[in-house]
């Protein structure tokens, strides 16, 4: 078989094999991705659905972007609407997530780059001896060394064969919209945990201004105590009695003003202040009676972002498997080079020194893998077994959404009936308060019983002012076990991290 021969089997076989390779790329090896049947139930347990609310439940789709809007308006607060805003636009753990979604849409931008040819510029001498082969000289022939000026681009580029790149951008993007996710999760959880922060710091209110009353309530007791003591109407022990209960009154208003400070302190700080930045004026807690509609559509917890982040974390999983598959298949890379080149710097950039090497032979690089010592097989393993793991997140994610939804249903539900119960119990203290009041005034009972029923009024009163707060605490958790909200309006098309101050560059 000739040289000749060979040269064109050579310029004949080699462009056929690239168009064969061309001919698949961008095969995908991707496995087909299908979020899991998760069984939901067709209604919450603790909110049964009235007959004609039964078509109001759906498949799951993904709609976490759905506007939630600022769902603490329901509310009707100003006070509470101004500390949103301040937590929205200074909280740090709200502008970390914003940095992180920053940094995945990077991690994006460097991924998609894949899809382009790679330009570089070069300049510079090589010193090189070339063998006498490479001229056609015969063995012997002294070929002498000699200094070579280049300035030249090259161009490089990926064929996208069997999906390696478009996997990796696709599981890149994925991943970019779960860290969108994961914002959206954060901000929500601020926004509740400013609010249910807020409404304890108002039961707290409530507390002090009960102690207040007592307070004030007990040291007319004691004066009066201490008349009838003076008269000689009664002995020393109801004198002491008397004084011991104030003091309790007294230490335990102490011990509600301590447990508000530390709660205004934990509000400042989602509010990105430090403490001795922020204070609220004391006011009782006002109770507002918002109403979730009894017919609640499944598509709501279609909405929290926490499942989204984990369902996009599922997704960017089953690419990293076909990145891990095309591993086993050839890679080609498509080379080529133009520029000038020159034995002297001053005849470097004339027309005569350019040069350029282009085609698919010296500019084509197909590589085949034969044995790795099984790093790939490992790969393919370590990407399945993480598409498991994330299939399981996701299945718990689910799971814990609808356990949130049912625990807040159901505490609203029994709140109501504890808190009417807890009023009607308010209301008998008082009374027995005040019969025992009267009838030790007129002597036909001990002090000891007078004692007993305030510290029951004083008891039931709390208790009262705990409820109304748990109450509103339990509202704004059952908004946030429903994504931010129960308005599925569509939501503006904007960036989710765009009303967060920039992080400042370096």
């Amino acid at each position: 078989m000739n040289m000749r021969y060979l040269q064109l089997k050579r310029w004949i076989g080699a462009p056929a094999l690239l168009a064969a390779l061309l001919a698949v790329a961008g095969c995908s090896l991707t496995p087909v991705y299908q979020t899991p049947d998760l069984g939901l139930p067709t209604a919450y347990k603790e909110a049964p659905l009235a007959p004609q609310d039964a078509g109001t439940w759906k498949t799951a789709t993904p709609s976490e972007a759905l506007s939630r809007g600022e769902w603490w308006t329901v509310f009707g607060d100003p006070a509470l609407d101004d500390l949103e805003n301040q937590a929205v636009a200074a909280n740090q753990n709200v502008k970390a997530a914003a940095a992180r979604l920053k940094e995945s849409r990077g991690l994006q931008e460097a991924a998609r780059a894949g899809f382009f040819p790679k330009l570089d510029a070069g300049f510079g001498p090589t010193r090189e001896q070339v063998s006498p082969a490479s001229l056609l000289e015969p063995d012997g022939t002294n070929v002498p060394q000699q200094t070579l000026w280049r300035a030249q681009a090259t161009v490089s580029y990926e064929v996208d064969l069997f999906g390696r790149v478009s996997a990796t951008a696709a599981a890149s993007k994925d991943e970019a919209d779960q860290s969108a996710a994961l914002y959206r999760s954060v901000l929500l959880a601020v926004q509740a945990d400013v609010a249910e922060n807020y409404y304890k710091l108002r039961e707290l209110d409530s507390e002090a201004a009960i102690y207040t009353q007592t307070v004030a309530l007990r040291d007319q007791a004691l004066q009066l105590v201490q008349r009838r003591f003076d008269d000689g109407d009664i002995s020393e022990l109801d004198l002491a009695q008397a004084k011991s209960e104030l003091a309790s009154a007294k230490a335990d208003q102490v011990g509600v003003a301590r447990l508000r400070a530390a709660s205004e302190h934990s509000l400042a700080v989602l509010l990105g202040k430090t403490p001795a930045e922020f204070t609220m004026a004391p006011s009782p807690l006002k109770t507002v009676d918002v109403t979730v509609p009894a017919g609640l559509p499944s598509s709501l917890l279609e909405r929290r972002p926490d499942i989204a982040a984990a369902e996009r974390a599922m997704a960017a999983a089953n690419e990293r498997i076909g990145i891990a598959r095309a591993a086993y298949f050839p890679s080609l890379n498509l080379t080529g080079a133009g520029g000038f080149e020159s034995a002297t710097l001053a005849d470097l950039f004339k027309w005569s020194s350019r040069v350029f090497l282009l085609g698919p032979f010296a500019g084509t690089a197909l590589t085949v893998p034969i044995f790795d010592g099984g790093a790939r097989s490992g790969n393919l393993a370590n990407a399945r077994a993480k598409y498991d793991e994330q299939v399981a997140n996701y299945r718990q994610q689910v799971l814990v959404a609808f356990e949130e939804v049912e625990d807040n249903l159901s505490n609203l539900r029994l709140l109501d009936d504890q808190i009417k119960q807890q009023d009607l119990a308010v209301v008998a203290s008082e009374r027995a308060e005040h019969l025992s009041q009267t009838q030790y005034t007129e002597g036909s009972v001990a002090y000891l019983d007078v004692i007993d029923s305030q510290r029951t009024v004083l008891d039931a009163q709390r208790a009262s002012a705990q409820l109304a707060g748990a109450q509103m605490v339990s509202r704004v958790d059952l908004i946030r076990a429903l994504g931010g909200g129960w308005d599925g309006s569509p939501a503006p098309k904007q960036d989710p991290a765009a009303a967060v101050p920039p992080v400042a560059s370096r």
